[in-house]
């Protein structure tokens, strides 16, 4: 566990005053009271509830990330919608919002080490320490062992957390535990509490769950050698990935436009070093968006795909929310005046998709992919399949804590289910592509490899389909990595109807 420089400071210098407050009203107005505007009452459960005021010391950066660990903790929220919506909410930018970003995401990807730490200064297991308490101490804990941020810093701020809003008892309880785990290296606690095994050893040194880096070094099969760098670069924080919208922006401007880069794999992508692109003029104007460079790829995999007979331009995105192969899709369908259906069940999601696609040769459907209604003939299909989603756990830096193998097996019989579906709307010729945004042996190439010989369905060679991208595996479907392609992890495979 390395001190990557993440440009924070010391936590000294960065208290505010009454004069400056902290963001979202707390500290401005009459007696510190927010306006009432400030606090609305919100049905989305990634919105923390209004709490006691803190102390003036508390800064804002810090005190945004404690807010969106709570309400991780409390409400099963998402830290990367909380974030961006509280930082504008309390109109934290800069190097605050960066800050608090590296805070946030940092804790908690790296819950169960810290976790780990806790339990061991505290003298108890971490569900016998209040959740609220718990919070600030992973706060505190993340700075100490995984920031440059100073010792004396990181405690301090702590401390004044929980002072302003539990006292002083509380307060010197977690005044107590963050000296102990002060009291060695992050490399020290690593040596002290890993598991002797190799793969436990990894897995909790760069803060995954063993039975996920389990299934890592499964689906790396013969090259299992690589999941200390699949682990590594699975635990940093990713470069963000913008897609030009094909027919309104090549990546060349877009990469001129944004001061970003030209991706490596995908013709359309364009990576960017950090910074919030929904501020972009290409992402308002509607003809760039933030995707994945792997999900750009699954996209196009479907459109080169080879049919038996003429392409008459019918596409099918069966699992479409949030949108964004079906916009890319749409996109490209566009240019040769082709069309996209795009189903999604759930409302709000096909919202999603329809803000995603407007003005594309897409049409929306409310409805579940495994009787969606729709009437077979399809040239091209694409069923990206729910999935545990362990391909992209550096992207949503608290799944990794929720999921569990238990959900597997749920969750393969509804890919089983939807590629069933979408082989009975596809046409004699035509090509389904069978992707998740998982590695997982059970919901990739066991999916694929019984469907094959329930249906005799004729599996092309996928890595075709990805010209210049390297290391897919053996095939013939076709896995992205990480640390080999800086992609999340997914996986396609192209079956041909015959």
């Amino acid at each position: 566990m390395s001190r990557p420089d993440r440009g924070a400071r010391e936590a000294d210098s960065r208290g505010r005053g009454a004069a400056g407050g902290d963001a979202g009203g707390r500290g401005a107005g009459p007696a510190g009271k927010a306006p009432a505007q400030r606090r609305p009452e919100r049905p989305d459960p990634s919105v923390p509830s209004p709490r006691k005021r803190r102390g003036e010391s508390v800064d804002p950066a810090r005190e945004v990330a404690l807010d969106v660990l709570r309400a991780v903790r409390e409400r099963d929220a998402y830290a990367n919608l909380a974030l961006p919506k509280l930082l504008r909410e309390r109109k934290i930018s800069g190097r605050d919002a960066a800050f608090a970003t590296e805070l946030t995401y940092g804790a908690s990807r790296s819950q169960g080490q810290l976790d780990a730490v806790i339990s061991a200064c505290a003298g108890r297991p971490v569900d016998e320490i209040d959740g609220p308490i718990l919070d600030i101490l992973r706060l505190g804990v993340y700075q100490l062992l995984r920031t440059r941020t100073g010792a004396h810093a990181a405690v301090d701020t702590s401390v004044d957390l929980a002072s302003a809003e539990f006292g002083q008892g509380r307060a010197g309880f977690v005044n107590a535990v963050l000296r102990r785990a002060g009291e060695k290296t992050a490399e020290e606690w690593i040596a002290e509490l890993a598991p002797a095994d190799p793969v436990g050893k990894l897995a909790f040194e760069h803060a995954h769950p063993k039975w996920i880096a389990q299934s890592f070094a499964d689906a790396l099969g013969a090259q299992a050698g690589e999941l200390d760098a699949l682990l590594k670069a699975d635990d940093e924080r990713p470069v963000v990935h913008l897609v030009a919208r094909p027919g309104e922006i090549t990546s060349e401007e877009l990469a001129l436009v944004t001061g970003g880069e030209e991706g490596r794999w995908s013709p359309y992508a364009v990576y960017l070093d950090g910074g919030d692109p929904g501020l972009l003029e290409p992402v308002r104007d509607g003809i760039a968006s933030v995707q994945d460079e792997g999900s750009q790829l699954v996209a196009l995999a479907l459109t080169r795909a080879p049919l038996e007979g003429p392409d008459k331009g019918r596409w099918l995105d069966l699992c479409a929310g949030p949108g964004g192969k079906a916009a890319l899709l749409g996109a490209l369908a566009a240019i040769d005046l082709f069309t996209v259906d795009a189903v999604e069940p759930a409302e709000h999601r096909a919202e999603l998709v329809r803000k995603s696609t407007r003005n594309l040769p897409v049409t929306v459907h409310v409805a579940d992919g495994r009787d969606s209604g729709l009437t077979p003939g399809y040239d091209r299909v694409l069923v990206d399949a729910p999935c545990t989603g362990l391909g992209a756990l550096r992207r949503r830096p608290e799944a990794r804590w929720r999921r569990t193998p238990a959900d597997v097996a749920e969750l393969v019989t509804l890919q089983r289910e939807l590629l069933t579906a979408a082989w009975d709307l596809v046409r004699p010729g035509g090509v389904v592509v069978y992707s998740t945004c998982s590695p997982h042996l059970a919901e990739t190439v066991s999916v694929v490899a019984d469907f094959v010989r329930r249906t005799g369905a004729e599996e092309l060679d996928s890595r075709e389909f990805l010209p210049g991208v390297t290391d897919l595996g053996d095939g013939p479907s076709a896995q992205l990595w990480p640390h080999r392609h800086g992609t999340d992890a997914m996986f396609l495979a192209a079956l041909r109807k015959k």
